[in-house]
Parts: C-alpha cells; structure tokens; sequence
C-alpha cells in the first residue's frame, strides 16, 4: 500500500509545482504590461540594495527624466523639456536655449524676446484648456498663481517664490531644472567677473564715491528703486557695486522701491541717474524745471533705458543693460 500512495505523492507534488511556476509567470508578465512594476522599485531578494538604486536611477535616465530639487519637494522632471510653459522666469529659459510653447504676456511684450518668441503662445494660469492644448512637457510658475493643482495634473510643474533667490541664484535653479546647469554657472562666473571689471572702470572714472540713482517714469508717477528691482539695479549696484544716495538707502533698499512726486525728486537723485522710461508715455516732465534743475540733468549725467526691455535680471537683459552701461558710463 506504502508502494502505492508514493508515486501519486510524487505526481500530486509536480503538478502543485508546475501551477505555481504558471502562476509566478503570468504575474511578472502582467507587471511588464503595465510599464514593467515588477522593475520599477524594490530589489530582488539576490540584488544589494545599492545595485538596485543603481539601477533605478539608471532607469530614470533611460526614460528621460530627472528629479528636481524645488522649494517644495522633489519633482520629476524631463531631462530634456521640448514644450515648456513659463508662466514665470521666461527670460531665464530663453537664456538658456530652453524650447518654449508658452510664455506670459509681459514677457511676450518684451522687445528683447521678440525674435524668439515667435510662434510661442501667449498663456496665464486661467487659461487651463490652452494650456492642455500646447501639450506641455515642463511648466514653470510662481508660488502664487492659480490652478496649481489643475497644472500640476497637465504636465509636471516647479515654482519659485518671487524673490526668494537672487537674480544669480534664480539662473542657476533655471539651469539645474532644465540639465544645463553646467552654462548657467559658467555664464554666472563669467558675468560676475566682466561686471566687476566694469564697476571697478566706471568707479575710476566718476569717482568712488559717485552715487548712482535709478528712476522710472510712467506718465503719472516716479518711482526710485533699491538694489534688487530690475531695471539694472542688480547690475550697478550690486555686481559693479556702484554706490547709491543715503535718501534712496533709507526709503527704497528695503522694500525695493519707493514712489516720489515730482517735487521730490532732487533728494533722491544721485551724481548720476539711470532713467528708465517708456518711449511711448507721456514724457512732459522731462520739460519741466524741477527735473532740468537737477544736477545729474544740468551735466548730462542721465542714462536712459527703455521700461519694456529692463524689466527682468536674466542673462539676456543683464548683457543688453551691460552694454548700455558701459556706453553712458564710459563712452565705449
């Protein structure tokens, strides 16, 4: 009887097995069909741990994406975004060559971007369903517009707090989230030193001790900025670390402008004043006696940019502020 009952033990043992290998077969191959999970997290039981992030990061690479370090967690990025909506820090994009689908319309506005804003998609954070359309692959915004939520479920979307970093460090977030931080630090470094090189040149010629103020005009009001507002500050104040006039020190450094009346402007103004104003506004202060009255007018000490194009502190206006500094300053 012990004769008999072995071999159908040994059968029933067999066929127990082979279900099991069917089994373990049709699972692995039900992973694979939904994206390979039975690749996508932990090691197997003979994998070191190490060789299986290894492995992982490997896997990102090959499927194109990076994960970004934001202010607000990690995210999941392209490694190489071809359809970028920058709802903020276009010019930051656009500097680096990053492939814009849709821009914000102050930036389109920008005569600087002309040229390569073309065919590029006017958009904001209310037009959701243009957005869909533009088939996005990366969008940028800040931390305060609307629909993140809704963004966030179009295309993987990174935010930056206004001013929380400086106009150098913003580039090179730019550059880390778009796999080109290796430029944005190198036009950082060189940047720093040729406008270093500028500052110390310009200070050797006005004095070391020539203050510089920057104004702007828009028909109705006039404002005086501090060092961190656009409109060049970041450039002559900081990186040529030219000086500015104690009154504009004390009302506008800290909040990062200042509005005036006309009839203060005379104790805002330094040795010399960067104005930047509008070719199309109304320009009947220019005429008046309280401006023409003022020192920096009176010796032709007054540089002018023009609004439209100095609004931002990425590469590309910094370079064309540069220039114009260099030309008002030193008559390169």
């Amino acid at each position: 009887m012990k004769k008999f009952l072995i071999p159908i033990v040994l059968m029933l043992a067999l066929v127990v097995s082979a279900c099991g290998n069917n089994a373990a077969n049709t699972g692995s191959g039900a992973a694979d069909s939904s994206g390979n999970a039975a690749n996508d997290g932990a090691p197997a039981a003979n994998e070191p741990a190490a060789d299986a992030a290894a492995n992982a990061s490997a896997g990102d690479a090959a499927a194109g994406t990076i994960t970004y370090q934001s202010e607000t967690g990690p995210v999941e990025v392209p490694a190489n975004p071809r359809r970028i909506v920058g709802l903020t820090n276009a010019p930051n994009v656009i500097s680096l060559g990053g492939k814009l689908v849709g821009v914000d319309e102050w930036t389109n506005k920008n005569p600087l971007f002309t040229e390569k804003l073309k065919g590029v998609e006017v958009v904001s954070e209310e037009d959701l369903e243009k957005i869909i359309e533009l088939e996005p692959d990366l969008i940028i915004a800040g931390t305060g517009v609307k629909n993140l939520d809704k963004l966030n479920e179009i295309a993987p979307t990174v935010v930056y707090t206004w001013g929380k970093l400086d106009y150098l460090a913003q580039q090179l977030e730019i550059g880390k989230l778009l796999n080109k931080e290796r430029e944005a630090q190198a036009w950082v470094d060189d940047f720093k030193q040729r406008a270093e090189a500028a500052g110390k040149e310009i200070k050797a010629k006005i004095g070391e001790n020539a203050t510089v103020s920057v104004f702007e005009t828009d028909s109705k009001d006039f404002y005086v900025f501090g060092n961190n507002w656009a409109r060049g500050t970041e450039l002559l104040y900081q990186a040529m670390g030219l000086a500015m006039p104690e009154k504009v020190k004390q009302d506008a450094l800290g909040p990062g402008y200042y509005t005036l009346s006309p009839e203060v402007l005379p104790q805002y103004a330094g040795d010399y004043i960067v104005l930047s104003r509008s070719s199309a506004g109304d320009n009947a202060m220019m005429k008046t006696a309280t401006w023409n009255d003022i020192p920096a007018v009176k010796n032709k000490h007054v540089i002018e940019i023009d609004t439209e194009a100095a609004t931002y502190s990425d590469p590309t206006t910094l370079e064309y502020l540069l220039k114009i500094f260099e030309e008002g300053f030193l008559g390169k």
